[in-house]
């Protein structure tokens, strides 16, 4: 079946609030792919973020993040009044976090008490049900978060010993001492998924199906990790004795050092991969479709020991491989996996991936330049069972890249830059005065690949200053916004146009 969709993450969304959320904003989006003959929304993690603002640094595996609330939402349940979502002014291009954070928070606190105070009986049955349903996350998550507020979010690990080590009596008191706070929590991770299926039932009448992300390590400052640490490899203080990232490659002398604790999958493996089904069943539960971040590490990952600065003294350890990939197709059924095959990949990493039959990706931006792995990402090595992508949320959008003079790119030479620009001219057969941006997304749709995912950036034809994330930068990323009004009937027809052209729509 070929379709194609654009990836825009929903804190990117044109929302009031100073943020992207589940309400108007998403349903218009959802409208806008409708009209463009779109039919995949892609977006990145939607659970709670921690470090960096990241969403692949995350409180849980499983909850939802509650910056995404809609207050207009809140405000027609009654939970706000029209003058709490007066107040406020943020710019509308990006998210200021150390902005929207304690501002959302303060309303979304005020409408969780107005929940508990004059909610309807059914809305208390229903608020009732859903704990009782998500329990096996939801109690872990709700205690760890009241209990990281009251202690002025520092991490898990630097906890009194009882509560770190998660002492039933400790839990227990805290559970005593924070009830009012682990209520609130509760209710928000209620109202998310409520306003989530709202909307994913507008995309499916609109004929969107939804695309979401897996990373595969969790944050270690998580409800996962503090809740299940003998499921880590973890020093007696909690702290990680092993850690992720990549090695040393042609884009980096030092590999990148992610930090995430490494799972102890032999733990795993003996409760029969449990942890693992559990979380991509909710992942299928809200997505018709899931990309898994980082899949090579699957079958085999850099292991780095805890304390390093860089990744250069790690060692390659095996991962689990197709044994986990069968535990989840016995539990599951069939896995609507997307393999993010990126960076090194060797021959082991594609045959699990083929074993599965989950379709990789290729980034058309990769196609052009001087790695050696740049030919397979040109249009005419693509083969059916793929997603084509003209960028991802980690690269310079298309105006970006095009324009860049390498100058602020340690690895190409403005040399570089320039052939690399001189082949992509010849290749993409771009026309006199033609947009870069329109070339790129005109020969993925063209392509043989399945489906096809463009960025909202490189749709706009924005440049640099709209990048999403910027691998290892740790500061300011995830911040860009849509600007209101952009996506427009015209934007529309002309990428609809295309779809057809070329049997996407």
């Amino acid at each position: 079946m070929r379709r194609s969709g654009l990836l825009l993450h929903v804190t990117s969304l044109p929302s009031p609030g100073g943020i992207g959320d589940l309400g108007r904003g998403a349903l218009e989006f959802a409208d806008f792919l409708h009209a463009a003959g779109q039919r995949l929304w892609q977006m990145l993690p939607l659970n709670p973020t921690g470090y960096g603002d990241s969403p692949y640094q995350s409180f849980s595996a499983f909850a939802g993040n509650f910056l995404l609330l809609s207050l207009d939402d809140l405000r027609d349940q009654g939970l706000l009044a029209a003058r709490d979502l007066e107040a406020g002014d943020f710019p509308a291009g990006t998210v200021g976090f150390e902005r929207v954070i304690p501002h959302k928070t303060a309303l979304l606190r005020r409408a969780a008490a107005e929940f508990f105070a004059h909610a309807s009986a059914a809305d208390r049955r229903a608020f009732d049900a859903f704990c009782q349903t998500h329990a096996s996350w939801l109690d872990d998550f709700a205690l760890f978060m009241a209990a990281k507020e009251a202690r002025r979010l520092v991490t898990w690990t630097e906890w009194e010993a009882p509560l770190r080590r998660r002492d039933p009596a400790a839990l227990a008191r805290e559970r005593d001492l924070r009830a009012a706070d682990i209520a609130v929590h509760k209710f928000w991770q209620f109202e998310f998924f409520r306003q989530w299926q709202r909307l994913r039932a507008a995309c499916r009448e609109r004929g969107i199906a939804l695309m979401g992300d897996i990373p595969i390590y969790v944050a270690h400052d998580s409800a996962d990790v503090w809740g299940r640490q003998e499921m880590f490899q973890l020093r007696p203080d909690g702290r990680p004795s092993v850690v992720s990232g990549v090695p040393p490659d042609y884009f980096s002398s030092t590999g990148q050092l992610w930090g995430n604790p490494i799972y102890r999958w032999d733990v795993l493996r003996d409760e029969g991969y449990r942890w693992w089904v559990e979380r991509v069943r909710a992942a299928f539960a809200a997505f018709d479709l899931v990309r898994i971040d980082h899949f090579r590490g699957l079958e085999a990952y850099w292991e780095v020991p805890g304390g390093e600065t860089t990744a250069i003294r790690g060692r390659w350890v095996k991962g689990p491989g197709a044994g986990l990939f069968r535990a989840l197709q016995r539990e599951l059924g069939e896995l609507p996996i997307v393999a993010e095959n990126l960076g090194v990949i060797t021959p082991e990493v594609e045959a699990l991936r083929h074993e599965f039959h989950f379709p990789g990706m290729a980034i058309l931006q990769f196609a052009f330049g001087i790695d050696k792995q740049a030919p397979t990402f040109r249009p005419h090595n693509y083969v059916r069972d793929l997603v084509a992508y003209t960028g991802t949320h980690d690269n310079d959008p298309a105006v970006g890249w095009w324009t860049s003079s390498g100058a602020a790119d340690s690895v190409r030479t403005p040399e570089d830059v320039r052939r690399e620009h001189e082949f992509a001219a010849a290749y993409l057969r771009l026309g006199p005065g033609e947009e870069i941006n329109w070339a790129l997304i005109r020969t993925v749709l063209a392509s043989v690949a399945d489906t096809v995912i463009i960025p909202v950036q490189d749709l706009l034809g924005l440049g640099s200053g709209a990048r999403m994330n910027l691998p290892g930068r740790l500061q300011g990323n995830w911040r860009w916004r849509c600007p209101p009004g952009a996506l427009t009937p015209d934007l529309a027809a002309r990428l609809k146009t295309l779809a057809a052209l070329y049997e996407r729509s």
